[in-house]
């Protein structure tokens, strides 16, 4: 047994759409009682911490709809079903970026908001960075700019909230220990 564990007694499935599922779980608590939990199921995706040859990391600003701002991330993109995220961070950092990368290197994995949702984001490292020819599309809907910076300029960057994302502080974080 889990500690904590909650049972599930019944689940009843709210809205089906084209990224998320929402559902309601009537379960059990450790302690006996019973409580609701409201869950979005997300198919996962992945992130890239894309670092130049000269040591800068490439990052993208887009507007979130959500948060009703333009932030700034590191690449990152959704799974398709059954997609290995490995092809997955290739085609994303490519499409975000116009970059290649001659190495790509699986980090971790991690949960983003556990306490609702269960998507879970693949984290990679790309170097050796080479310019696409021939890059693929960005999805319609979406508009990205890029910004190259030094670790510095980004650990600023969210002291001032422009960096307001997790997957960034994340990856920073990463940066800082492994000394990048």
């Amino acid at each position: 047994m889990k500690k904590f564990e909650e049972k599930t007694m019944q689940s009843t499935e709210i809205f089906k759409g084209k990224v998320v599922h929402l559902q309601v779980d009537d379960v059990l608590l450790p302690n006996g009682k019973q409580a609701k939990r409201e869950i979005i199921h997300h198919p996962g995706a992945v992130a890239i911490i894309p670092i130049t040859n000269d040591g800068k990391l490439v990052l993208v600003e887009q507007y979130r709809k959500a948060l009703e701002r333009s932030i700034i991330e590191i690449p990152a993109g959704k799974l398709e079903p059954g997609e290995d995220p490995a092809l997955c961070a290739k085609r994303e950092l490519e499409e975000e970026t116009g970059y290649g990368a001659g190495e790509l290197t699986y980090i971790q994995s991690f949960a983003t908001s556990p306490g609702f949702a269960n998507e879970i984001i693949h984290l990679y490292v790309a170097k050796d960075l080479y310019k696409v020819e021939n890059k693929r599309e960005l999805d319609e809907d979406e508009f990205v700019s890029l910004i190259e910076v030094t670790l510095e300029e980004a650990e600023q960057m969210v002291k001032n909230e422009q960096i307001f994302d997790a997957k960034p502080a994340f990856s920073l974080l990463w940066m800082k220990l492994n000394e990048m």
